[in-house]
């Protein structure tokens, strides 16, 4: 079995972070989310992974993520030209995929469960399509899947005013190369698009055997600042390992779950776990609360932040009202001026300067 995820597309619900970057590479727990659906994969036991990737980003992505060793798997980059479905991503990417069935995955998905239960359950019934599942409060804003007791999928309806049912797509399939001809035979979408949903449905109307399956615990789509934020939020409860490898001096209390990298500096500052800080950063002064991360060459002085994000190589100076619920991109610089307003939240793209005045 191979596999193929999907990181392309504009990540426009998450500018100004994603004017100058992918929305799959930003970090959550000081790792690309990106780099969480690999180790997924691998885990499941499919090393030979294609990475549907864009003109505008692609160089990023390939530069950042390799060739695979890192992950133990091997690792084909398939270049879309545009963004024109999610099917059209499978049928670019038909000549690596081959007559074997495949796991697709969104790039920009993080879910707790394994997905080897859900490659046996695929392989076992000999299925065509197996779709993951979540339920939802808000299914309006998803695709949705409207399933009989067997698990047997009915239908797919994308985005209904009246949902079928609370039951959301998840971004995880797996398919047999039935899907090829499914994805043959069906016409772009309104919006000018092939569209996966189109395919499953026509693999149900011919009929295959199409079935579902709901995942255990969370399940996140990262493409917003709040969803991002959570998935930081979850990472840091659930996976972080303490591990001082920086300098911490006397003064500073570390409490609780806290992994700080090599090269750090800590100075008379206080870090509540779980907290994430990178390499070569440096904290004076500093109060770091929980679910926070620090990405590598950070500065932050005479700062308070509590459950935000900051990416590489941003600084934060002077702001002595708590930061929270933020995310500062790459670089950008963030300081205060004389007077300042009593409440501060951000989402700072990269590269950005900030005076507060």
């Amino acid at each position: 079995m191979k596999a193929i995820i999907l990181s392309g597309g504009k990540g426009t619900r998450l500018r100004p972070l994603t004017y100058t970057g992918a929305k799959q590479l930003v970090p959550v727990a000081n790792k690309p989310i990106l780099w969480y659906g690999i180790e997924a994969i691998v885990a499941a036991g499919i090393t030979d992974i294609g990475i549907i990737i864009s003109p505008e980003t692609g160089d990023e992505v390939k530069n950042k993520t390799g060739n695979g060793d890192r992950f133990g798997a091997n690792i084909t980059y398939i270049l879309q030209d545009q963004p024109a479905g999610l099917a059209h991503a499978v049928k670019i990417a038909q000549p690596f995929l081959g007559d074997s069935p495949f796991l697709m995955y969104l790039g920009d998905n993080l879910v707790e469960s394994n997905l080897d239960l859900f490659i046996e359950q695929f392989t076992s019934r000999n299925l065509d399509a197996l779709t993951l599942l979540c339920q939802v409060p808000n299914p309006s804003a998803f695709g949705v899947a409207k399933i009989d007791e067997n698990g047997r999928v009915l239908q797919l309806v994308e985005k209904p005013k009246v949902p079928p049912s609370n039951l959301a797509l998840v971004g995880i399939y797996l398919f047999s190369p039935a899907v090829h001809n499914a994805i043959a035979n069906i016409q772009p979408s309104p919006r000018g698009e092939l569209e996966i949903t189109d395919a499953i449905q026509y693999l149900i109307d011919e009929p295959k055997k199409v079935e579902a399956r709901q995942v255990d615990g969370w399940w996140l789509d990262t493409g917003k600042k709040d969803d991002l934020l959570e998935a930081n939020r979850i990472i840091l409860d659930t996976r972080l390992e303490a591990a001082v490898k920086g300098e911490v001096d006397e003064q500073s209390q570390v409490i609780g779950r806290v992994q700080i990298g090599l090269g750090s500096k800590i100075i008379n500052c206080t870090v509540r776990g779980p907290v994430i800080i990178g390499n070569d950063c440096y904290l004076e002064n500093c109060f770091i609360g929980p679910y926070s991360s620090v990405a590598d060459n950070v500065t932050l002085i005479d700062a308070d932040l509590e459950h935000s994000v900051i990416l590489q190589g941003a600084k934060v100076l002077g702001i002595h009202q708590r930061i929270v619920d933020s995310v500062i991109g790459q670089r950008a610089q963030l300081k205060v001026a004389p007077q300042r307003p009593k409440a501060l939240r951000f989402l700072i793209g990269d590269d950005s300067q900030i005076e507060l005045v």
